[in-house]
């Protein structure tokens, strides 16, 4: 079963600068800006990175190594079935940024967000290497593949003000750690 990633996985995690390999080798699922099962209110700012490691004392390892790299993490804490959340607070340098995220305004983004993103990505399927242009690179910068799809889907004639991607829905960015392990299990 595949999970949708969120909108802050996609925008929002990058800024982070945890190395991409860590997150997938650590058993990463999504992040959310968000977790609504916890007793505790929401610390303002900060996201919420779900994981679901295999191997635990290499997980330990790979957060050690972060509260090593980063002083943004705010805290950690486990949940049943091997669940693990890590509380990252976001660079203000990029609240801004991060606004016109949640207002669906990706192309208005600033040129140093934009820039924190590859052009291009690598990926890899059935053993071939291949370079990709980034998603958020496309939405950004409203490609024309892009542009193409939306006229496709929603059948109607394209105009500058019109964004490349779904807007920022707030109930789907939140953590429902329940409903989430009936998907996964």
């Amino acid at each position: 079963m595949e999970i949708r990633k969120t909108i802050t996985s996609i925008f929002m995690v990058p800024t982070l600068k945890v190395p991409k390999n860590a997150l997938k080798e650590n058993g990463f699922i999504n992040a959310y800006s968000k977790d609504t099962e916890r007793d505790i209110p929401s610390y303002p700012g900060c996201i919420y990175l779900l994981f679901r490691p295999d191997d635990l004392p290499k997980f330990r390892e790979f957060l050690d190594d972060e509260y090593e790299r980063t002083k943004d993490i705010i805290e950690d804490y486990d949940y049943d079935d091997g669940f693990v959340v890590v509380v990252y607070k976001l660079n203000v340098k990029y609240s801004k940024d991060f606004d016109l995220i949640k207002e669906g305004r990706y192309s208005k983004t600033s040129k140093t967000f934009q820039g924190v993103f590859p052009k291009v990505v690598k990926l890899i399927k059935n053993g071939l290497h291949r370079d990709e242009i980034s998603l958020q690179y496309r939405i950004f910068n409203k490609t024309e593949d892009m542009v193409e799809y939306w006229q496709d889907k929603i059948g109607v004639e394209w105009e500058d003000s019109f964004e490349v991607w779904d807007g920022y829905d707030e109930d789907k960015e939140m953590l429902r750690i329940s409903e989430l392990k009936e998907l996964v299990n």
